[in-house]
Order: C-alpha cells, then structure tokens, then sequence
C-alpha cells in the first residue's frame, strides 16, 4: 500500500501570524517557515508568541530542511529558538537569508546554523521530497511559492502573495510556472487567505508612488513617513520622490536599519547619492529638504514613531505643522494604539495624512478575483485554505467551491490536525502537539497558562500580603498579622479597611488553629478563604492573597 503523505500546520490557522507547516512523507520531513506571532491585549510582559516545537523535536532526526516563503517576522521570527534545538539546512531567497542571517546573529548562532541561498526556479532535494522556489509578489522582495514534490504527489504552498502585474522590482508573479504545475497535476493546493473577504484585484504597488508624489510636490514643511520595515519597494519610493524634490531621508528604528542595509547590499535598493544622512544631521538642514522614515506604522510602544509623538525620541522632536504619513494600514487589534499616536501627534500641531486620505498603502495579500486566478490555474485535486482565522478559512473554501471544486475534497483544518492525503484522498487523522509558546525576555516557555492567568489577576485586582510570626515552641502568635497591599487599594487613605483585614486575619487564624493545629499550610488556606469571601463582600473585589507564616 501507498505511503501518504502527512500534512501539519503549528501555526498559521486560525490565527494570523506564527506561520509553520509540516510536510511528512514515509521517513522525511520539511518544514515550511517558522513564525512568531504577537502577544494578545491579556498576555502582560509577554514579548513574542512562538509555535509549540515539541512535534519536530522529537522527530528532529527526520527532518531534511526548512524552507522559507519570505522574511517578514510571521514566518522567521521563530527560527532562532527552532534553530537551537535543531541543526538542519534552512533554505531561503536572498532577501530572505539576509534578514535570518540577522536574527540568527543577534541569537549567537550564525556560526552553527546551514543557511542555503537559492533563486526563483531551483529545485532543492530533500530526502524523499523535492522543494521548488516559484516567484510571486508581496510587500517584501524576493518572496517564493513551493511547489513541493514527492512519491504521493505535488503540493503547492502559495506562501503570502498577490498578483502585481507592475511591481516595483522583481517582475511579476511566474503564473505560467504555477499553470504549468496544473498541467501536470497538482495534488493539494495551500493557499493564503488573509484577504478572501475583499473582492476584485489588490493595486499595485506602484501606484503608492503617485500617491507620495502628490504629498511631496510642493509641500514646505518636513515630512515624516512611518511604514512598515519589511516594506522595501515602499521605502524605495519615499526615497526616490525625496531625492526628486530635493530632500535628504534619514532613517530611525532599528528594524528598518537593519532591513535598509540587507536590501542595499544586496541590490534591492538603489539610493541616488548623498540622499541618506544621518539622522542627527537633520537639525542644519531646512524643513523642506529634510524626510524621515519611521517605523512604528503600528503604534508599538517602543517604536521610533511613537517615541517622536510622546517627546522620548533623543533625536526627533515633533513641531508644529510636521507633515505625518502613515504608509500602512492598521493590523486587526492595534487600532487603538495607533490611534493614540495619532491623536498625541495632532496635539503637538503636526498634520497627519493616512491611508484614509488616499492610496497610501496597498496590501501584499491576494484579494478575491486573484486568489481565483490561482486556483484556475493550479486546478488542485484538493484544497487546503491557510493563513487565516476561522472566518477567511470558511470563506475561502466557499470561493473554492465556487469555483466547481466539490466540497469533499476541501480540508478546513486547526493547528496540530494531520492531513493524511494520497490521491484519492484528504481527511484529518489524528493530532499532535501544538499550541503556543510564550517568550518573556530570555524565558522561552517558563511563562504558561498559569503564570498569565495570576498576571492577569494581578493586574485587574491587584494583591495582599498577610504576614504573621508564631513561636516555633508552641505555635502561639508572636507578631501580626501585618497587611501588605499592592494595586488593591490606596492604604493611607483605608486605615479602616486595613484594620478590619487584620481583625479577620487573626480571627481565622486562632478558628483554624483550634482545628488543624500547626498544619500550616492548612492553616495558610482557611485565611486565605476568610479574606477573600470578606473583602468580596465588602469591596466586589478579588485580590490576590498570599498568607505568610514564619515560626521564630
């Protein structure tokens, strides 16, 4: 009998973000991308948010290579703590490997990782499968589809795409490869979905050019662009229409340093001469010659963008009648953040113009009439929506069918859900591990459910520390109970409360002695129970309470 082939997601469904897909096939295994995802509202202090890697671990002897689509952070932002672990080949594009190469730097594991640069239309052999990179565009250059072959048949895996007919650099999406693939037969078609709600084509990215043009012409005072790092054509563009009116660009934020400097060593990025100054040269210069490009598109806090609004940038200030271009639309769950850069910067006098106010930004995701295109042409026997919420997963297998595909041979999946496909099949088998991992600072994982929820607890109620000495001869009370509070209330201004506490504390204590002796631990709970059923009571609220009894 057949082997079949085994297909995973850890991450990427039903979520946006933390990309990565298993292909198993007998005893190899690929991994396509390795993302990170970003904290919730509700997780405090958590920095990043990784794939659960405990399924490749434990297969890490099986696994031939990762192959990467493209360097934005949802689909390498978690190889550096995967490429501890493990040590196998990563494939990647160049723009790509030049991004990794820098994360992999900063973690100290450059020199021990295999990273393998290939171009649009090579083959890479990896144990029983066979990795092809197809060229297609997005909002980042240099990004890949895969057509991923082995015994049981081809997959495509689209990667984030869209169909640019007039990009920037790289020509447009190799739709004669992908229809060439459908020719011959394509087994399984995963396809991104981010935007199937939104009908018709994406614009191109050039036309964001006429846009800035139209901004620049004319305009007297100095223009500050904050656009998504990653964005190298976008970047380009402000470049080239600041050099076209005569005004230098200084770049502030370290991502977008770091992405500057890949893309023009590696030729992405051409900056006419004496363009780029240094961001402390900006003061002698005239507003009107002066561009600053920024990051922080999305009002994160420690962002250069939102450090300029709120006077904490050591080196931009914002001054009255600042032109502020939002090159970038608002990713679902930041809009109140970015709204409060907004609102800060318009305090201070500055003009703002986003994507509200015309063609500023232009999506790299394929909207409805291109994701047909690509299902026309592909013409899979079967239909794996990915990269998505549950939502653009559903609506993408209703395109599909519309598309004349029959329902049966559609797959909705969840991460950790094994796709078994051969030809004649595609059902969900099974499970493995899979879920998310919490980075905070250099903990990878010792933060879990628990650690958040007492967070969270903390954070909406605050605490109460109950302290009280007892004799180590006798148990009899030495001192206390003391009451400490954090975050519960303003103690000064609640002696009567605090005394009570105390009052309650005691009375407990001496009650729970008399029937379970010096068990403190038992002791420790009857307190905390008492405390808390009278402070609900009294207050409607839900401190946390730690009891500590010390025997002297």
């Amino acid at each position: 009998m057949a082997e079949k082939l085994k297909i995973i997601s850890l991450g990427g469904l039903n979520e946006i973000g933390k990309n990565m897909t298993v292909y198993e096939y007998g005893g190899d295994m690929i991994v396509v991308d390795a993302g990170m995802g970003f904290p919730d509202d509700d997780m405090y202090g958590i920095d990043v948010v990784i794939p659960d890697f405990t399924y490749l671990l434990k297969n890490k002897n099986r696994i031939r290579g990762i192959f990467i689509t493209h360097g934005h952070e949802d689909h390498i932002g978690s190889l550096p703590y995967l490429m501890r672990e493990l040590n196998v080949p990563v494939y990647a594009t160049r723009m790509s490997a030049g991004l990794i190469r820098l994360k992999l730097e900063e973690h100290h594991l450059l020199g021990k990782t295999k990273l393998i640069t290939c171009e649009a239309g090579e083959t890479v052999k990896a144990g029983r499968f066979s990795v092809e990179f197809i060229h297609v565009n997005h909002s980042i250059a240099d990004a890949v589809a895969f057509a991923i072959k082995c015994p049981a048949g081809v997959c495509v895996h689209t990667g984030d795409f869209k169909i640019d007919p007039t990009p920037i650099s790289g020509g447009m999406i190799d739709l004669a490869r992908l229809g060439q693939l459908g020719k011959e037969g394509v087994l399984a078609l995963l396809c991104d979905s981010t935007n199937v709600e939104r009908g018709g084509f994406t614009k191109s990215e050039r036309s964001v050019g006429a846009s800035f043009d139209g901004l620049f012409r004319g305009c007297e005072e100095r223009i500050i662009v904050a656009t998504f790092a990653s964005n190298v054509d976008r970047i380009q563009q402000v470049v080239s229409v600041a050099a076209k009116y005569g005004r230098k660009v200084a770049i502030t934020g370290r991502s977008m340093e770091n992405a500057i400097k890949v893309s023009t060593e590696l030729g992405y990025m051409s900056i006419p001469e004496g363009t780029l100054v240094d961001l402390n040269q900006i003061k002698g210069l005239p507003r009107n010659k002066v561009c600053v490009v920024t990051t922080g598109s999305q009002g994160e806090t420690m962002s250069a963008m939102t450090r300029m609004a709120f006077n904490t940038h050591k080196q931009v200030e914002i001054q009255a009648g600042d032109r502020i271009i939002f090159s970038a639309s608002a990713i679902p769950g930041n809009e109140n953040a970015i709204g409060n850069v907004i609102n800060e910067l318009y305090r201070k006098g500055a003009e703002v113009v986003n994507e509200r106010a015309g063609q500023l930004h232009v999506s790299g995701h394929a909207c409805a009439d291109e994701l047909k295109i690509i299902h026309a042409l592909v013409k899979p026997r079967f239909f794996i929506p990915v990269h998505g919420e549950q939502r653009h997963l559903k609506i993408h297998a209703k395109l599909a069918q519309e598309m004349g595909m029959d329902p049966r041979n559609i797959v909705i999946s969840d991460i950790g859900k094994v796709i078994e496909v051969d030809a004649n099949s595609a059902r969900i088998n099974g499970t493995v591990p899979a879920g998310r991992v919490f980075v905070d600072g250099y903990g990878v994982g010792d933060v879990g459910a628990v650690v958040l929820r007492d967070r969270k607890h903390l954070a909406e109620d605050g605490m109460i520390v109950v302290v009280a000495s007892v004799s180590a001869m006798d148990g009899g009370l030495m001192s206390g109970p003391d009451i400490i509070t954090r975050g519960f209330v303003y103690v000064k201004e609640s002696e009567g409360l605090m005394e009570e506490l105390k009052t309650v504390a005691l009375e407990s204590m001496e009650k729970s002695q008399m029937s379970n002796g010096r068990d403190w631990a038992a002791v420790k709970g009857d307190m905390k129970n008492d405390l808390s059923g009278y402070l609900f009571k009294k207050t409607k609220r839900n401190p946390m309470i730690l009891p500590v009894i010390m025997e002297v």
